[in-house]
């Protein structure tokens, strides 16, 4: 007697596999890390402070070079990585001396053979004299390289965009010492306030824009951007500028409107600088270092025109 087929094994269903993480998501965490870690650093100390913006700049600089080798262009990359860290580390020692040394402006300290107004004026000359040999540098390695294949245009736009990213990026970058240290030393709330105002007008812009936005601010370049985002940015970063007596009450409330204005108006001009880099080669982000917020040139590119607008007028009106 002939048994009945057994009925067929039911295959089991594959368990259902997790969601993938949101965009939203992922900028909600990764940006509350990166912030955590920003403000950690800039907090502790000054070296804490130099190591985190001198490594954000080599970051920054190399997704500018690697957007530009996307172009067809060549530049040196590992020569202005390097240089980026001298230029910087020398801006940083220039302005942090008497904060490291433990002394004021009007004292004076004795290096091993060099007293420090003998050392300070050496660093600069030596900083003078890395600019000068720069371009040397450069064009010495594009007539070892000569000729390059599948490379159509002069060697010397090369030596261009390697230069170009060394005072687009490294230079502003570099120029943050200039606005953290003081006659007392470092002060770590001037970086933090830099950081509130250019956050506040991202913010205000954003939400202004969403809200109100109608009038194309730069369609060609940021379809996104809107004027009234603007003023609504511009709006909210005049009024954190004022509550930053709080943080800063030894600063007068005319330098703080004249800061945040630099920010509200120069900040935005520095974030159309990198949608017109990165329209030009065809990329999205400058970068993949955080997930959901692009690379670093997308986070700090507003600093890249504020910071050195700051420095000028910081030298000019003390």
């Amino acid at each position: 007697m002939s048994s009945s087929p057994a009925p067929p094994e039911s295959v089991p269903k594959p368990p259902a596999g997790k969601k993938p993480m949101s965009n939203l998501g992922q900028r909600v965490i990764f940006g509350v890390l990166g912030a955590v870690v920003l403000l950690g650093c800039i907090w502790y100390s000054a070296w804490t402070f130099a190591l985190f913006f001198g490594l954000v700049q080599m970051r920054m600089l190399w997704e500018f070079y690697r957007m530009m080798r996307k172009a067809g262009y060549k530049p040196a990359a590992l020569v202005g990585g390097g240089l980026s860290v001298v230029i910087f580390g020398v801006i940083h020692f220039l302005n942090g001396v008497y904060h490291y040394s433990g002394v004021t402006r009007t004292e004076t300290l004795d290096f091993p053979g060099v007293g420090l107004f003998g050392f300070i004026p050496a660093a600069q000359n030596a900083l003078v004299g890395l600019a000068v040999l720069l371009p040397v540098i450069l064009i010495l390695r594009e007539m070892f390289a000569w000729p390059r294949p599948n490379q159509n245009f002069s060697p010397f736009a090369n030596v261009g965009v390697a230069l170009l990213g060394l005072l687009y990026v490294s230079v502003p970058m570099s120029l943050i010492n200039a606005l953290v240290f003081n006659e007392k030393g470092y002060d770590y709330r001037r970086i933090l306030a830099l950081l509130l105002l250019v956050w506040t007008a991202d913010i205000g812009a954003y939400a202004a824009g969403k809200t109100f936005g109608k009038h194309k601010l730069a369609p060609k370049i940021s379809p996104g951007k809107t004027w009234e985002g603007w003023i609504g940015g511009t709006l909210l970063t005049l009024v954190v500028g004022w509550g930053l007596g709080y943080l800063l009450p030894e600063m007068p409330l005319t330098t703080r409107l004249v800061a945040a204005g630099v920010v509200a108006v120069f900040g935005v001009l520095g974030d159309l600088a990198e949608s017109m880099l990165k329209r030009s080669v065809d990329v999205k982000d400058s970068g993949r270092i955080m997930p959901g917020h692009g690379g670093l040139l997308d986070r700090f590119d507003a600093f890249l025109f504020v910071v050195p607008v700051l420095v000028v007028l910081q030298l000019l009106f003390s």
